[in-house]
Protein backbone atom coordinates (compact mmCIF):
# COMPACT_ATOMS: atom_id res chain seq x y z
CA UNK A 1 0.00 0.00 0.00
CA UNK A 2 1.68 3.40 -0.93
CA UNK A 3 1.93 6.17 1.75
CA UNK A 4 0.22 9.35 0.79
CA UNK A 5 1.59 12.36 -0.55
CA UNK A 6 4.54 14.05 0.44
CA UNK A 7 5.35 11.24 2.52
CA UNK A 8 5.26 8.64 -0.20
CA UNK A 9 7.58 10.74 -1.96
CA UNK A 10 9.74 11.63 0.69
CA UNK A 11 10.40 7.83 1.56
CA UNK A 12 10.84 7.18 -2.07
CA UNK A 13 13.39 9.45 -2.49
CA UNK A 14 15.13 8.32 0.74
CA UNK A 15 15.52 4.65 -0.69
CA UNK A 16 16.50 5.68 -3.73
CA UNK A 17 19.86 7.43 -2.02
CA UNK A 18 20.65 4.45 -0.17
CA UNK A 19 20.01 2.58 -3.29
CA UNK A 20 22.66 4.48 -5.15
CA UNK A 21 24.95 3.95 -1.95
CA UNK A 22 24.55 0.08 -2.53
CA UNK A 23 25.98 0.68 -6.03
CA UNK A 24 29.02 2.42 -5.06
CA UNK A 25 29.29 -0.71 -2.92
CA UNK A 26 29.20 -3.29 -5.31
CA UNK A 27 32.96 -3.51 -5.74
CA UNK A 28 32.56 -4.96 -2.05
CA UNK A 29 30.21 -7.71 -2.81
CA UNK A 30 31.92 -8.54 -6.00
CA UNK A 31 28.94 -8.10 -7.72
CA UNK A 32 28.23 -5.91 -11.08
CA UNK A 33 31.52 -5.69 -12.76
CA UNK A 34 32.83 -6.96 -10.12
CA UNK A 35 31.60 -10.57 -10.52
CA UNK A 36 34.65 -11.98 -11.28
CA UNK A 37 37.85 -13.43 -9.63
CA UNK A 38 40.39 -11.11 -7.93
CA UNK A 39 43.48 -12.38 -6.70
CA UNK A 40 42.66 -15.95 -7.71
CA UNK A 41 39.46 -16.08 -6.08
CA UNK A 42 35.77 -16.16 -7.28
CA UNK A 43 33.80 -13.51 -5.22
CA UNK A 44 31.08 -14.65 -2.33
CA UNK A 45 28.11 -16.21 -3.68
CA UNK A 46 26.45 -15.13 -0.96
CA UNK A 47 27.48 -11.93 -1.07
CA UNK A 48 26.73 -11.27 -4.48
CA UNK A 49 23.36 -12.30 -3.85
CA UNK A 50 22.97 -10.27 -0.77
CA UNK A 51 23.68 -7.18 -2.88
CA UNK A 52 21.11 -8.31 -5.62
CA UNK A 53 18.27 -8.88 -2.80
CA UNK A 54 19.10 -5.77 -1.23
CA UNK A 55 18.78 -3.84 -4.68
CA UNK A 56 15.50 -5.84 -5.57
CA UNK A 57 13.90 -5.28 -2.39
CA UNK A 58 14.85 -1.81 -2.21
CA UNK A 59 13.36 -1.06 -5.48
CA UNK A 60 10.03 -2.70 -4.92
CA UNK A 61 9.75 -0.97 -1.57
CA UNK A 62 10.21 2.48 -3.58
CA UNK A 63 7.18 0.86 -5.89
CA UNK A 64 5.05 0.21 -2.88
CA UNK A 65 5.73 3.46 -0.86
CA UNK A 66 5.82 5.98 -3.85
CA UNK A 67 1.65 6.54 -4.93
CA UNK A 68 2.82 6.97 -8.70
CA UNK A 69 5.92 4.61 -8.49
CA UNK A 70 4.62 3.92 -12.83
CA UNK A 71 3.53 7.38 -13.48
CA UNK A 72 6.29 9.81 -12.05
CA UNK A 73 9.30 7.04 -11.43
CA UNK A 74 8.84 4.98 -14.62
CA UNK A 75 8.54 1.47 -12.43
CA UNK A 76 6.78 -0.27 -15.06
CA UNK A 77 7.18 -1.52 -18.58
CA UNK A 78 5.04 1.96 -20.13
CA UNK A 79 4.74 0.96 -23.86
CA UNK A 80 4.87 -2.81 -24.06
CA UNK A 81 5.38 -2.66 -27.80
CA UNK A 82 7.93 0.12 -28.17
CA UNK A 83 9.44 -1.06 -24.88
CA UNK A 84 10.19 -4.52 -26.45
CA UNK A 85 11.26 -2.86 -29.77
CA UNK A 86 13.56 -0.11 -28.07
CA UNK A 87 15.03 -3.04 -26.03
CA UNK A 88 16.27 -4.74 -28.78
CA UNK A 89 17.02 -2.44 -30.97
CA UNK A 90 19.59 -1.39 -27.65
CA UNK A 91 20.46 -4.73 -27.44
CA UNK A 92 21.31 -5.40 -30.50
CA UNK A 93 23.55 -2.42 -30.68
CA UNK A 94 25.26 -3.14 -27.44
CA UNK A 95 26.11 -6.74 -28.67
CA UNK A 96 27.41 -4.99 -32.04
CA UNK A 97 30.00 -3.01 -30.06
CA UNK A 98 31.05 -5.73 -27.58
CA UNK A 99 31.94 -7.70 -30.81
CA UNK A 100 33.66 -5.07 -32.18
CA UNK A 101 35.66 -3.98 -29.07
CA UNK A 102 37.00 -7.40 -28.80
CA UNK A 103 37.71 -7.90 -32.37
CA UNK A 104 40.28 -4.80 -31.96
CA UNK A 105 41.22 -5.26 -28.55
CA UNK A 106 42.03 -8.94 -28.64
CA UNK A 107 41.40 -9.82 -32.61
CA UNK A 108 39.32 -12.65 -31.47
CA UNK A 109 36.61 -13.41 -29.10
CA UNK A 110 37.35 -14.17 -25.34
CA UNK A 111 34.67 -16.50 -25.38
CA UNK A 112 34.93 -17.79 -21.26
CA UNK A 113 34.57 -21.31 -20.14
CA UNK A 114 31.04 -22.15 -20.30
CA UNK A 115 30.72 -22.85 -16.96
CA UNK A 116 30.66 -19.66 -15.99
CA UNK A 117 27.28 -18.61 -18.14
CA UNK A 118 24.73 -19.21 -15.86
CA UNK A 119 26.44 -16.71 -12.46
CA UNK A 120 27.33 -14.41 -15.38
CA UNK A 121 23.45 -14.28 -16.86
CA UNK A 122 22.17 -14.12 -13.33
CA UNK A 123 24.37 -11.33 -12.53
CA UNK A 124 24.22 -9.52 -15.63
CA UNK A 125 19.86 -9.47 -15.49
CA UNK A 126 20.04 -8.39 -11.76
CA UNK A 127 22.48 -5.52 -12.22
CA UNK A 128 20.43 -4.14 -15.08
CA UNK A 129 17.15 -5.00 -13.07
CA UNK A 130 18.84 -2.78 -9.88
CA UNK A 131 20.61 0.21 -12.29
CA UNK A 132 17.52 0.99 -14.50
CA UNK A 133 15.39 0.85 -11.15
CA UNK A 134 17.55 3.31 -9.29
CA UNK A 135 18.78 5.39 -12.24
CA UNK A 136 16.30 5.59 -15.08
CA UNK A 137 13.71 4.70 -12.96
CA UNK A 138 13.46 6.39 -9.51
CA UNK A 139 16.39 9.03 -9.75
CA UNK A 140 15.45 10.19 -13.42
CA UNK A 141 11.49 10.22 -12.30
CA UNK A 142 12.40 12.62 -9.25
CA UNK A 143 14.32 15.42 -11.30
CA UNK A 144 11.65 15.31 -13.81
CA UNK A 145 9.32 15.75 -10.90
CA UNK A 146 11.37 18.94 -9.63
CA UNK A 147 10.62 20.13 -12.53
CA UNK A 148 14.49 19.70 -13.98
CA UNK A 149 14.76 20.25 -17.59
CA UNK A 150 14.93 16.41 -19.40
CA UNK A 151 17.96 16.70 -20.87
CA UNK A 152 19.63 17.71 -17.92
CA UNK A 153 17.93 15.32 -15.61
CA UNK A 154 19.17 12.52 -17.92
CA UNK A 155 22.65 14.11 -18.28
CA UNK A 156 22.79 13.80 -14.59
CA UNK A 157 21.33 10.62 -13.56
CA UNK A 158 23.97 8.88 -16.67
CA UNK A 159 26.88 11.04 -14.93
CA UNK A 160 25.82 10.03 -11.42
CA UNK A 161 25.70 6.37 -12.26
CA UNK A 162 28.67 6.17 -14.28
CA UNK A 163 30.93 7.35 -10.96
CA UNK A 164 28.94 4.70 -9.11
CA UNK A 165 30.33 2.23 -11.11
CA UNK A 166 34.14 3.53 -9.98
CA UNK A 167 35.42 2.53 -13.63
CA UNK A 168 37.17 5.39 -13.71
CA UNK A 169 39.45 4.33 -10.92
CA UNK A 170 43.17 4.48 -12.22
CA UNK A 171 44.36 1.20 -13.59
CA UNK A 172 40.68 0.76 -15.43
CA UNK A 173 40.02 0.55 -19.13
CA UNK A 174 38.19 3.90 -20.31
CA UNK A 175 36.17 2.02 -22.96
CA UNK A 176 33.94 0.84 -20.13
CA UNK A 177 33.79 4.04 -18.17
CA UNK A 178 32.40 6.15 -21.64
CA UNK A 179 30.53 2.30 -22.42
CA UNK A 180 28.80 2.87 -18.85
CA UNK A 181 28.29 6.38 -19.67
CA UNK A 182 26.41 5.69 -23.12
CA UNK A 183 24.40 3.04 -21.75
CA UNK A 184 23.14 5.53 -19.21
CA UNK A 185 22.54 8.26 -21.50
CA UNK A 186 20.45 5.97 -23.91
CA UNK A 187 18.66 4.17 -21.22
CA UNK A 188 17.52 7.25 -20.10
CA UNK A 189 16.34 8.26 -23.42
CA UNK A 190 14.28 4.87 -23.99
CA UNK A 191 12.59 5.36 -20.74
CA UNK A 192 11.37 8.67 -20.93
CA UNK A 193 10.27 8.14 -24.72
CA UNK A 194 8.53 4.36 -23.51
CA UNK A 195 7.31 5.69 -19.95
CA UNK A 196 8.64 2.60 -18.33
CA UNK A 197 12.36 1.06 -17.50
CA UNK A 198 11.59 -1.94 -19.64
CA UNK A 199 13.53 -1.39 -22.92
CA UNK A 200 16.21 0.17 -20.69
CA UNK A 201 16.45 -3.28 -18.52
CA UNK A 202 16.35 -5.41 -21.49
CA UNK A 203 19.15 -3.92 -23.63
CA UNK A 204 20.99 -3.10 -20.74
CA UNK A 205 20.66 -6.87 -19.72
CA UNK A 206 21.77 -7.96 -23.44
CA UNK A 207 24.73 -5.65 -23.70
CA UNK A 208 26.35 -6.60 -20.11
CA UNK A 209 26.01 -10.80 -20.82
CA UNK A 210 27.87 -9.62 -24.42
CA UNK A 211 30.57 -8.09 -22.75
CA UNK A 212 30.80 -11.03 -20.84
CA UNK A 213 30.87 -13.77 -23.10
CA UNK A 214 32.85 -11.10 -25.91
CA UNK A 215 36.16 -10.23 -23.53
CA UNK A 216 35.41 -12.61 -20.79
CA UNK A 217 34.94 -9.65 -18.43
CA UNK A 218 31.80 -8.84 -16.01
CA UNK A 219 32.81 -5.16 -16.95
CA UNK A 220 36.28 -4.73 -15.63
CA UNK A 221 38.42 -5.32 -18.73
CA UNK A 222 42.09 -5.24 -18.57
CA UNK A 223 43.75 -1.95 -20.11
CA UNK A 224 46.09 -3.00 -22.73
CA UNK A 225 48.70 -5.04 -22.29
CA UNK A 226 47.37 -6.89 -18.87
CA UNK A 227 45.19 -9.63 -19.86
CA UNK A 228 46.73 -12.74 -19.76
CA UNK A 229 47.43 -13.39 -22.94
CA UNK A 230 48.86 -10.03 -23.75
CA UNK A 231 51.85 -11.00 -20.44
CA UNK A 232 52.30 -14.67 -21.80
CA UNK A 233 52.95 -12.89 -25.20
CA UNK A 234 55.49 -10.36 -23.82
CA UNK A 235 57.51 -13.35 -22.36
CA UNK A 236 57.83 -14.67 -25.89
CA UNK A 237 61.18 -14.40 -27.46
CA UNK A 238 60.57 -12.46 -31.01
CA UNK A 239 59.25 -14.32 -33.75
CA UNK A 240 61.99 -16.46 -36.06
CA UNK A 241 64.28 -16.29 -32.87
CA UNK A 242 65.38 -19.20 -30.95
CA UNK A 243 65.86 -19.71 -27.08
CA UNK A 244 69.17 -21.72 -26.56
CA UNK A 245 70.25 -22.40 -23.16
CA UNK A 246 71.09 -25.73 -20.93
CA UNK A 247 67.99 -27.59 -19.85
Amino acid sequence: MSFPEPLGALVAVGLALLLVMLRFDAERFGAAEYDEASGGRAPSLRRRLAWYGLGIAGIIAIAVVHPRSQDDLFLGPGDRLAAIGGGFVYGAIGTGQAIAFAWLRYRHLRLPDFASYPGALMNSVATALIDEGVFRGALLGVLLVMGVDPSTANLTQALLYTLSTRLGAPGRDRYMFVLAFVMALGGGWLTVATGGVAAAFLGHAVTRFAVFLCTGHAGQVAVRGREVEDIERQRRPPEGWRVIGSR
